[in-house]
């Protein structure tokens, strides 16, 4: 049975905008290419930091909603880790109800 996650990361503010979607779409395919889905994202777009990492005080934040069998997030660790133009990432298993919070977040959003 697949479990269902939630990322974030941010990119390190000093690329591109066609640099940070690449960067997105990296970490998306990688999701997908393990055996996971992908439910929902969002961009959060250029945010400042609660305080400076790296000496940068912005970052682009990025969030994926997906589905994975569990040993998938240790992979997806590394390679955040692997990755220069990643300054944090936080990724977390979602019970029923932060599904469902989720879930209504994404109607509210739409209408």
């Amino acid at each position: 049975m697949l479990n269902h996650y939630e990322t974030v990361f941010i990119v390190t503010p000093v690329l591109s905008e066609s640099q940070v979607k690449e960067t997105v779409k990296k970490f998306r395919n990688f999701v997908t290419e393990n055996g996971g889905e992908v439910v929902y994202e969002d961009d959060w777009g250029l945010k400042k930091l609660a305080y400076p990492i790296q000496k940068k005080t912005t970052g682009f934040y990025h969030l994926i909603e997906f589905k994975a069998e569990g040993e998938f997030i240790k992979k997806l660790d590394i390679q955040y880790r692997r990755d220069e133009r990643i300054i944090r990432f936080l990724t977390f298993r979602m019970d029923k109800h932060a599904v469902e919070y989720a879930e209504k977040r994404r109607n509210n959003k739409e209408n």
